[in-house]
């Protein structure tokens, strides 16, 4: 497995994120411990959660599953870098008036010790903000995390969804308190969401942030099996969408065909050729789709290749710039 700097902490994770949402609601406790072992014998070191995964009243039940694999021993807790978020609501009974999506200082407490106590862990290596929160303060959201990294109950502070703007006023006001500030930005980026590569992508590579590329495979439409009808798969839900994209996906197909390679692991291949990514979050929900995923780090997609899809899948302003040079 090859490894790449988590932005500017100097912490080297995985060119992979093992992302866990589905671990709960859709894929039982039995499966995840596979996966998760599967992985840390793949080399993948870097785990993505966030506390409201299980959703609703059944929030937390991933960081939970992800708690009782650690706690059955044999290195596992020392051998991953954890992720996890705070943002959303609870529904905690306990924080009445304040069970709602926000980081003031007081969710940011109460959520950060809940996410310790269901990860059983003592500390977590990257505590990223899920959303932005424009209603709350930089002193307060900083002081919030500068006393939690005083702890040593976070090491590094991670954002999700900002925007370009978002990270440089972030970054601005961090320096200006003497404070590290960001070290990534989780985002929604893949061949057909190239939005982030306008600012974003930009923003982060020039202030130091790794990006995390979530839904790399856009929720399934970018998966080999997107033009199949297979029951019980993403492409069932996604019927609208594909239609809308038919003539590129179809354009895609035919390009895995000549590769011999799955769509997902060019899709996933293309994101790794992009020197802002440090690691896309794949999604596994069976032990198969994990195992399948890790091809995509061996894999080399030459300059051809790179401009077929950058014509299959223009970029907001055409074609990326060569070599994407931002």
């Amino acid at each position: 497995m090859k490894y790449a700097s988590l932005g500017k902490s100097g912490m080297k994770v995985s060119r992979l994120c093992l992302g866990t949402m589905n671990f709960g609601p859709i894929t039982d406790e039995k499966e995840a411990f596979r996966i998760m072992d599967a992985a840390l014998d793949a080399g993948i070191n870097f785990f993505d959660t966030a506390n409201v995964y299980g959703w609703g009243e059944n929030s937390g039940l991933t960081e939970t599953i992800i708690g009782r694999w650690f706690q059955q021993g044999g290195g596992r807790r020392e051998k991953v870098v954890l992720a996890t978020k705070v943002y959303g609501a609870m529904s905690d009974k306990l924080d009445g008036p304040n069970d709602e999506g926000g980081l003031s200082s007081y969710i940011i407490r109460r959520h950060l010790e809940g996410s310790l106590r269901r990860l059983q862990t003592d500390h977590i290596e990257l505590y990223q903000m899920h959303h932005i929160d424009r209603n709350v303060s930089w002193d307060e959201l900083w002081g919030a995390f500068e006393h939690a990294v005083a702890q040593g109950k976070i090491g590094y502070v991670g954002s999700s969804n900002f925007a370009g703007w978002d990270i440089a006023v972030a970054q601005m006001e961090a320096k200006n308190r003497g404070f590290l500030g960001l070290v990534s930005e989780q985002h929604k980026y893949s061949l057909t969401c190239r939005l982030p590569e306008l600012e974003v992508l930009p923003a982060s590579q020039s202030l130091g942030l790794g990006v995390i590329p979530w839904s790399p495979l856009d929720g399934g439409l970018l998966g080999r099996n997107a033009l199949m009808k297979i029951e019980g798969s993403r492409s069932g839900g996604n019927a609208e969408r594909i239609e809308q994209h038919r003539s590129q996906l179809e354009a895609f197909a035919e390009l895995s065909r000549e590769l011999g390679e799955p769509q997902d692991n060019i899709a996933l291949a293309w994101l790794l050729a992009n020197p802002a990514v440090t690691a896309p979050i794949i999604g596994p929900r069976t032990l198969e789709q994990f195992e399948s995923a890790l091809r995509s780090v061996e894999l080399s997609l030459d300059e051809s290749v790179m401009q077929r899809l950058d014509e299959i899948f223009p970029g907001p302003g055409g074609a990326a710039p060569k070599a994407y040079a931002w």
